[in-house]
């Protein structure tokens, strides 16, 4: 029997959903496994050797931990224990890290704002922490890539200070500097809480939400994002699937001891909308509604002549404008959203039958065809990659 101790913090939903996936890796395989969990709080107050020494008397097997980059690793697999890092300034080198594709969940969030049609973007994160710095670097590319000139603004503070604690007042400062409206990306929830937070002890009128500034976090924690007023929409991440994948290597080390240590990817998948991004940005009010249109009814069939209803403009010139706004024709563009959705519904558990009568598509072999172009394999791979890679 496997023996698991998790040296991490239960409070966030993320250590909580790894938990569930390694749960189900040990219940799929029929095995037995003993989770066992230690609060962070030993660990600061007595040391690794402490957190090394009841591992030993509890005879774990493996340790999965928030470790600091200076905490003494080295002493848990010199002695046999595999060691796993979770949520860490920088990756370890020495032993396997729970990470992720960060940048591209930057990319991921920015592409969500500027498809809303924002032109002023900002990042809000903490510096020298390598999810929050990778993802503000993806964001601040893919923004920089879109259109030179789209605005970009970051506060990250520093590593000094605890990671949730914030200087409310420096914050408001920054958030009403930035011009409006502006697209905001927080490093993780927490991050985003601290705006909405920042945002309605503000009296300024300038930092209504999502009138003026439109948040996104990141990992959906359903608890911290329902509390928040209003309600954060944020970047989902496939977290559960990175526990049982934590899982299945350590028990590959288990059965082999000279299985390679490689680090376990925990994927992006899609962005939940809530109240804080619930707005369609845009200088010309008629392109605002045509955004708003195509969003609201993406699961309809929608021809332009449905927009073109909407607005007092000639054909032509919707199509003109909305191309210089937008960047891409209108057909492209809701060609994109509708396989967008589709990709949320695989992830949602949908199957690819179900998704495309969802959307409309009559012809699945036809849809297998356009998602493919976009994602660059088909809707039964991507839904195979993200729901269940290992059968």
């Amino acid at each position: 029997m496997a023996r698991i101790l998790f040296l991490t913090d239960f409070s966030e939903a993320y250590a909580r959903n790894l938990l569930l996936g390694i749960a189900r890796y040990a219940h799929t395989v029929g095995q037995a496994w003993s989770l066992c969990r230690m609060p962070l709080s030993i660990r600061d107050k007595f040391g690794l050797e402490t957190v090394f020494e009841m591992a030993r008397q509890m005879r774990a097997n493996a340790v999965i931990g928030q470790f600091y980059n200076t905490d003494n690793v080295e002493l848990l697999v010199r002695n046999g224990i595999i060691t796993i890092a979770q949520d860490f300034k920088a990756r370890f080198s020495t032993i396997p890290n729970i990470t992720g594709p960060h940048t591209l969940a930057g990319k991921m969030g920015a592409e969500y704002f500027i498809k809303k049609g924002f032109r002023h973007f900002a990042f809000y994160g903490t510096d020298g922490v390598v999810w929050s710095d990778e993802r503000m670097q993806g964001f601040r590319e893919a923004i920089r890539t879109a259109n030179p000139a789209f605005t970009f603004s970051a506060l990250c503070k520093s590593t000094d200070n605890a990671l949730w604690d914030y200087d409310p007042h420096q914050l408001v400062s920054w958030l009403q500097s930035l011009p409006k409206p502006v697209a905001i990306m927080a490093c993780d929830d927490n991050h985003a809480y601290h705006i909405t937070e920042a945002c309605q002890q503000s009296d300024a009128g300038d930092l209504r939400i999502p009138d003026r500034i439109a948040v996104l976090g990141v990992d959906n924690d359903e608890t911290i994002c329902k509390l928040s007023t209003p309600n954060l929409s944020s970047l989902n991440q496939n977290i559960e699937q990175g526990g049982y994948d934590v899982a299945q290597l350590i028990d590959r080390i288990l059965r082999d001891p000279t299985t390679p240590r490689e680090d376990v990817e925990v994927l992006p998948t899609h962005i939940v909308t809530r109240q804080s991004t619930d707005i369609y940005a845009n200088n010309d009010q008629h392109i605002a509604r045509v955004l708003k249109y195509i969003h609201e009814n993406i699961s309809q069939k929608i021809s332009v002549n449905d927009l073109v209803r909407l607005v007092p403009l000639s054909r032509r010139l919707l199509e003109t404008r909305f191309k210089k706004s937008m960047g891409t024709s209108i057909y492209d563009y809701i060609l994109q959203t509708r396989i967008e959705k589709v990709a949320q519904l695989l992830c949602d558990g949908m199957s690819v039958s179900e998704a495309a009568l969802e959307l409309g598509f009559s012809d699945i072999k036809n849809l297998s065809r356009m998602f493919k172009q976009q994602r660059g394999i088909t809707p039964s791979e991507y839904r195979r990659e993200i729901r269940n890679p290992h059968p």
